[in-house]
Protein backbone atom coordinates (compact mmCIF):
# COMPACT_ATOMS: atom_id res chain seq x y z
CA UNK A 1 0.00 0.00 0.00
CA UNK A 2 1.33 3.15 -1.05
CA UNK A 3 1.55 5.61 2.12
CA UNK A 4 1.33 9.39 2.44
CA UNK A 5 3.35 11.25 4.82
CA UNK A 6 0.49 12.10 6.41
CA UNK A 7 -0.74 8.67 7.22
CA UNK A 8 3.14 7.89 8.19
CA UNK A 9 2.43 11.00 10.74
CA UNK A 10 -1.02 11.01 11.85
CA UNK A 11 -1.48 8.05 14.12
CA UNK A 12 -3.94 6.39 16.80
CA UNK A 13 -1.40 6.69 19.83
CA UNK A 14 2.20 5.70 19.48
CA UNK A 15 3.67 3.90 16.38
CA UNK A 16 3.69 0.16 17.39
CA UNK A 17 5.52 -1.39 14.80
CA UNK A 18 8.31 -3.27 15.54
CA UNK A 19 11.47 -2.91 12.96
CA UNK A 20 14.58 -5.48 12.79
CA UNK A 21 18.17 -5.24 11.09
CA UNK A 22 20.37 -7.99 11.34
CA UNK A 23 24.16 -6.91 10.35
CA UNK A 24 26.05 -10.45 9.27
CA UNK A 25 29.58 -9.93 8.33
CA UNK A 26 32.76 -11.88 7.48
CA UNK A 27 36.36 -11.08 7.80
CA UNK A 28 38.62 -13.95 6.44
CA UNK A 29 42.21 -14.87 6.55
CA UNK A 30 44.82 -17.19 5.87
CA UNK A 31 46.68 -18.52 9.09
CA UNK A 32 49.53 -20.91 7.72
CA UNK A 33 51.05 -21.67 11.49
CA UNK A 34 49.25 -22.34 14.59
CA UNK A 35 51.38 -18.85 15.47
CA UNK A 36 49.66 -16.85 12.92
CA UNK A 37 46.37 -18.24 13.56
CA UNK A 38 46.74 -17.16 17.27
CA UNK A 39 48.06 -13.69 15.99
CA UNK A 40 45.51 -13.65 13.87
CA UNK A 41 43.08 -14.06 16.75
CA UNK A 42 44.76 -12.08 19.57
CA UNK A 43 44.76 -8.89 16.77
CA UNK A 44 40.60 -9.48 16.15
CA UNK A 45 40.15 -9.22 19.74
CA UNK A 46 42.03 -6.53 20.50
CA UNK A 47 40.61 -4.83 17.40
CA UNK A 48 37.14 -5.89 18.22
CA UNK A 49 36.45 -6.23 22.41
CA UNK A 50 33.59 -4.98 24.50
CA UNK A 51 35.00 -1.56 24.77
CA UNK A 52 35.61 -0.59 20.92
CA UNK A 53 32.45 -2.93 20.17
CA UNK A 54 30.84 -0.50 22.34
CA UNK A 55 31.38 2.62 21.08
CA UNK A 56 30.14 1.13 17.67
CA UNK A 57 26.97 0.55 19.02
CA UNK A 58 27.24 4.42 20.71
CA UNK A 59 27.35 5.62 17.36
CA UNK A 60 24.24 3.30 15.90
CA UNK A 61 22.17 4.85 18.52
CA UNK A 62 23.51 8.61 17.84
CA UNK A 63 22.24 7.82 14.54
CA UNK A 64 18.64 6.35 14.74
CA UNK A 65 18.02 9.27 17.81
CA UNK A 66 17.87 6.35 21.02
CA UNK A 67 18.46 7.08 24.19
CA UNK A 68 20.71 4.68 26.00
CA UNK A 69 19.32 2.96 29.33
CA UNK A 70 21.36 0.28 30.14
CA UNK A 71 24.98 -1.24 29.00
CA UNK A 72 25.88 -5.14 29.29
CA UNK A 73 29.30 -6.00 27.64
CA UNK A 74 31.57 -9.33 28.18
CA UNK A 75 34.71 -10.02 26.80
CA UNK A 76 35.03 -13.60 26.48
CA UNK A 77 37.95 -16.36 27.04
CA UNK A 78 39.29 -18.04 24.78
CA UNK A 79 38.12 -14.93 22.07
CA UNK A 80 35.13 -13.22 21.45
CA UNK A 81 33.04 -10.34 22.84
CA UNK A 82 29.31 -9.35 23.47
CA UNK A 83 27.56 -6.33 23.95
CA UNK A 84 24.41 -5.48 24.65
CA UNK A 85 21.96 -1.33 24.77
CA UNK A 86 18.98 -0.85 26.01
CA UNK A 87 17.57 1.85 24.76
CA UNK A 88 14.46 4.40 24.82
CA UNK A 89 12.61 6.56 22.49
CA UNK A 90 14.59 10.23 21.45
CA UNK A 91 12.69 13.71 21.39
CA UNK A 92 11.86 14.28 17.96
CA UNK A 93 12.95 17.64 17.45
CA UNK A 94 10.62 17.66 13.98
CA UNK A 95 9.23 15.60 11.46
CA UNK A 96 11.54 13.17 10.23
CA UNK A 97 10.80 13.45 6.07
CA UNK A 98 14.33 12.01 5.28
CA UNK A 99 13.86 8.98 7.14
CA UNK A 100 10.79 7.90 4.46
CA UNK A 101 13.73 7.83 2.02
CA UNK A 102 14.85 4.57 0.73
CA UNK A 103 18.84 6.16 1.14
CA UNK A 104 22.05 5.34 2.58
CA UNK A 105 21.80 6.71 6.37
CA UNK A 106 24.49 9.34 7.71
CA UNK A 107 27.36 8.38 8.67
CA UNK A 108 28.06 11.64 11.29
CA UNK A 109 26.16 11.52 14.61
CA UNK A 110 23.41 13.69 13.30
CA UNK A 111 19.87 12.28 13.51
CA UNK A 112 17.02 13.00 16.29
CA UNK A 113 14.28 10.60 15.59
CA UNK A 114 11.44 9.02 17.53
CA UNK A 115 12.32 5.06 19.41
CA UNK A 116 9.92 2.77 21.69
CA UNK A 117 11.95 0.84 24.25
CA UNK A 118 13.91 -1.66 22.35
CA UNK A 119 17.83 -2.73 22.19
CA UNK A 120 20.83 -3.20 20.05
CA UNK A 121 23.03 -6.10 20.50
CA UNK A 122 26.52 -7.08 18.70
CA UNK A 123 28.28 -10.58 19.29
CA UNK A 124 31.58 -11.75 17.67
CA UNK A 125 32.81 -15.15 16.74
CA UNK A 126 36.33 -15.59 15.85
CA UNK A 127 37.02 -19.38 14.52
CA UNK A 128 39.61 -21.38 12.73
CA UNK A 129 39.54 -24.59 10.72
CA UNK A 130 41.59 -27.50 12.21
CA UNK A 131 43.77 -27.73 9.96
CA UNK A 132 45.15 -24.38 10.71
CA UNK A 133 44.76 -23.22 7.41
CA UNK A 134 41.61 -20.82 7.53
CA UNK A 135 40.50 -18.19 10.45
CA UNK A 136 37.81 -15.92 10.03
CA UNK A 137 35.99 -13.71 11.84
CA UNK A 138 32.40 -13.09 12.18
CA UNK A 139 30.32 -10.27 14.19
CA UNK A 140 26.49 -10.44 14.35
CA UNK A 141 24.80 -6.85 14.98
CA UNK A 142 20.83 -6.70 15.39
CA UNK A 143 18.88 -3.15 15.94
CA UNK A 144 15.39 -3.66 16.90
CA UNK A 145 13.18 -0.24 16.99
CA UNK A 146 9.84 0.73 17.08
CA UNK A 147 8.67 4.35 16.12
CA UNK A 148 9.02 6.26 12.90
CA UNK A 149 12.84 5.68 12.39
CA UNK A 150 13.53 2.25 10.33
CA UNK A 151 17.37 0.81 11.61
CA UNK A 152 18.58 0.12 7.87
CA UNK A 153 19.56 4.11 8.79
CA UNK A 154 22.34 2.48 10.50
CA UNK A 155 23.26 0.12 7.88
CA UNK A 156 25.80 2.45 6.12
CA UNK A 157 27.36 3.64 9.60
CA UNK A 158 27.86 -0.35 10.13
CA UNK A 159 29.56 -1.24 6.85
CA UNK A 160 31.85 1.05 7.37
CA UNK A 161 32.58 -0.14 10.69
CA UNK A 162 34.17 -3.11 9.84
CA UNK A 163 36.26 -4.85 7.54
CA UNK A 164 33.96 -7.17 5.55
CA UNK A 165 34.86 -9.84 2.62
CA UNK A 166 31.03 -11.18 3.08
CA UNK A 167 28.05 -9.36 4.28
CA UNK A 168 24.23 -10.80 5.12
CA UNK A 169 21.80 -8.03 5.78
CA UNK A 170 17.81 -8.79 6.93
CA UNK A 171 15.02 -6.94 7.64
CA UNK A 172 11.64 -7.26 8.88
CA UNK A 173 8.69 -4.63 9.95
CA UNK A 174 6.26 -6.47 12.44
CA UNK A 175 3.26 -6.23 13.94
CA UNK A 176 0.98 -3.04 12.96
CA UNK A 177 -0.08 0.59 13.97
CA UNK A 178 -3.12 2.68 13.70
CA UNK A 179 -4.29 5.48 12.01
CA UNK A 180 -6.60 8.10 13.44
CA UNK A 181 -9.11 6.25 11.81
CA UNK A 182 -8.45 3.25 13.07
CA UNK A 183 -6.99 1.72 9.93
CA UNK A 184 -4.25 -0.73 10.44
CA UNK A 185 -0.73 -0.18 9.22
CA UNK A 186 1.80 -2.78 8.64
CA UNK A 187 4.85 -0.71 7.27
CA UNK A 188 5.34 2.87 7.44
CA UNK A 189 7.45 3.38 4.69
CA UNK A 190 8.52 2.63 1.14
CA UNK A 191 11.15 -0.21 1.07
CA UNK A 192 12.09 -2.10 -2.12
CA UNK A 193 15.42 -3.32 -1.45
CA UNK A 194 18.03 -3.15 1.30
CA UNK A 195 20.70 -2.09 -1.36
CA UNK A 196 18.88 0.80 -1.60
CA UNK A 197 20.16 1.88 1.70
CA UNK A 198 23.99 1.12 0.25
CA UNK A 199 25.97 4.05 -1.18
CA UNK A 200 27.38 3.38 -4.23
CA UNK A 201 30.50 3.22 -3.50
CA UNK A 202 30.04 0.37 -1.71
CA UNK A 203 27.43 -1.58 -4.07
CA UNK A 204 29.84 -1.24 -6.84
CA UNK A 205 33.01 -3.47 -4.48
CA UNK A 206 30.42 -6.06 -3.94
CA UNK A 207 28.16 -8.83 -6.03
CA UNK A 208 24.51 -9.25 -4.15
CA UNK A 209 21.87 -11.29 -3.83
CA UNK A 210 18.29 -10.12 -3.27
CA UNK A 211 15.66 -12.56 -1.61
CA UNK A 212 12.34 -10.75 -0.65
CA UNK A 213 9.14 -11.39 0.66
CA UNK A 214 7.17 -7.85 -0.11
CA UNK A 215 3.94 -9.51 1.28
CA UNK A 216 5.15 -10.21 4.51
CA UNK A 217 7.60 -7.27 4.67
CA UNK A 218 10.98 -9.19 5.21
CA UNK A 219 13.90 -8.14 2.95
CA UNK A 220 17.32 -10.69 2.30
CA UNK A 221 20.23 -9.39 1.16
CA UNK A 222 24.03 -10.70 0.87
CA UNK A 223 27.27 -9.88 -0.68
CA UNK A 224 30.74 -10.60 -1.45
CA UNK A 225 33.68 -8.83 -2.06
CA UNK A 226 34.05 -8.75 -6.08
CA UNK A 227 37.79 -8.02 -6.45
CA UNK A 228 40.25 -10.60 -4.76
CA UNK A 229 44.05 -9.59 -3.63
CA UNK A 230 45.74 -12.31 -2.11
CA UNK A 231 47.46 -9.88 0.27
CA UNK A 232 45.04 -8.88 1.61
CA UNK A 233 44.25 -12.19 3.43
CA UNK A 234 47.80 -13.06 4.39
CA UNK A 235 48.70 -12.08 8.43
CA UNK A 236 52.29 -10.87 8.65
CA UNK A 237 53.58 -11.16 5.43
CA UNK A 238 52.56 -10.52 1.19
CA UNK A 239 52.09 -13.22 -1.66
CA UNK A 240 55.80 -12.26 -2.83
CA UNK A 241 57.26 -14.36 -0.18
CA UNK A 242 55.36 -17.83 -1.42
CA UNK A 243 55.66 -19.76 -4.15
CA UNK A 244 53.44 -19.54 -7.27
CA UNK A 245 51.92 -22.91 -6.42
CA UNK A 246 51.89 -22.02 -2.65
CA UNK A 247 49.59 -18.73 -3.85
CA UNK A 248 47.80 -20.99 -6.41
CA UNK A 249 46.85 -23.32 -3.57
CA UNK A 250 46.28 -20.30 -0.93
CA UNK A 251 43.64 -18.91 -3.34
CA UNK A 252 41.59 -21.57 -4.06
CA UNK A 253 41.42 -22.39 -0.83
CA UNK A 254 40.42 -19.11 0.51
CA UNK A 255 37.83 -18.19 -2.56
CA UNK A 256 36.52 -21.52 -1.60
CA UNK A 257 36.37 -20.51 2.12
CA UNK A 258 34.41 -17.59 0.94
CA UNK A 259 31.41 -19.11 -1.64
CA UNK A 260 30.57 -22.21 0.89
CA UNK A 261 29.90 -18.91 3.52
CA UNK A 262 28.25 -16.68 0.62
CA UNK A 263 25.96 -19.26 -0.75
CA UNK A 264 25.72 -21.30 3.08
CA UNK A 265 26.64 -24.69 1.77
CA UNK A 266 29.96 -27.09 1.85
CA UNK A 267 31.32 -26.95 -1.74
CA UNK A 268 33.52 -29.63 -3.45
CA UNK A 269 37.67 -28.18 -3.15
CA UNK A 270 40.84 -27.98 -1.35
CA UNK A 271 39.92 -27.71 2.32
Amino acid sequence: MKLTQEQRITLHGFNNLTKSLSFNMYDICYTKTKEEREAYLEYIDEQYNSDRLKGILESVTDIIGAHILNIAKQDYVPQGASVTFLISEGPIVEVPTESFDESPGPLPKSLVLQLDKSHITVHTYPEYHPDEGISTFRADIDVSTCGEISPLKALNFLIHSFDTDIMTIDYRVRGFTRDIHGEKLFIDHEISSIQNYIPDEVLDHYDFIDVNVYQEHIFHTKCKLKRFDLNNYLFGYTKEKLRPEEQAEITERLKTEMDEIFYGKNMNGIK
